[in-house]
């Protein structure tokens, strides 16, 4: 994998070619800007900046979002800022307008080829794909009890996508004894090449039992037959390792800037 060649690709098709990610979404071109516009329990916000935007114009198109989504009336979105993007000091100036930086997460892609072999899964142990409203429950109660979050958002945006758009929508929840012990997503992105996986998670007592390593190469199958080439991954500090380990390569990080309190 040439990873210059695959970063460009990365950011031509899925930053500045940004497609919706939703039945209600749309991406809006917006002079040096790309963005995501979705309903409340969607995701909003800056995809792609040009990498001509000098201090003067990211100042400017900093307030223009503030001024859109603040019409718009929701109450929080985000600027996804990539480490090679510019001016070099965007990060301040977003902080400056009142963007709060969440933690960094590191931008991983693998060949979705090499990940397709067997792994197995502990004794009494299932991996099932989430079709319907009952299983996006058990999912969002894997996610709650994952990562210690509120699964609500993650529930609506499920059960809407299943209904209205899932056929390039991937979701998986593994079982074991009756209970969600672990859950992952998957976005295929037609005629990108990518396929994103997103929501990896275990439950604390099941980790380290390969229950990742399985979502991760379920997906990569799923992908694979679909003829996608590259999985991608925007992954925090505890995936970032198992995932090196699977094969994925760094192409950089990305930090949520984000802006609450949108009027």
């Amino acid at each position: 994998m040439r990873t210059d060649e695959v970063h460009a690709l990365y950011d031509r098709t899925m930053r500045e070619g940004a497609r919706p990610d939703g039945p209600d979404v749309r991406v809006e071109r917006a002079g040096p800007v790309v963005r995501r516009v979705g309903g409340p329990d969607d995701w909003n916000g800056v995809v792609w900046s040009s990498p001509e935007l000098d201090a003067e114009g990211a100042d400017a198109a900093i307030a223009a979002q503030i001024e859109h989504f603040g019409a718009l009336g929701h109450q929080e979105f985000e600027w996804k800022l990539y480490s090679r993007d510019r001016p070099a000091d965007l990060g301040d100036r977003l902080r400056a307008a009142g963007f709060v930086p969440e933690p960094s997460e590191t931008l991983l892609v693998a060949p979705a080829g090499l990940l397709t072999g067997p792994v197995a899964l502990p004794e009494g142990v299932t991996l099932r794909p989430v079709t319907d409203a009952a299983g996006a429950e058990l999912m969002a109660l894997a996610h709650e009890r994952a990562f210690g979050a509120d699964g609500t958002r993650l529930l609506h945006q499920v059960v809407k996508r299943l209904a209205e758009a899932p056929d390039d929508f991937v979701a998986l929840v593994v079982m074991a004894g009756g209970e969600p012990v672990s859950s992952a997503r998957m976005e295929l992105y037609p005629g990108t090449g990518f396929a994103g996986l997103w929501g990896g998670g275990t439950v604390a007592g099941w980790r380290g039992r390969g229950l990742y390593r399985a979502l991760v190469a379920h997906r990569a199958r799923i992908a694979t037959a679909r003829g996608y080439r590259y999985l991608q991954v925007d992954a925090s500090g505890m995936s970032a390792p198992i995932l090196a380990r699977l094969g994925f390569t760094a192409l950089g990080t990305t930090t949520p800037y984000v802006y609450r309190g949108v009027r």
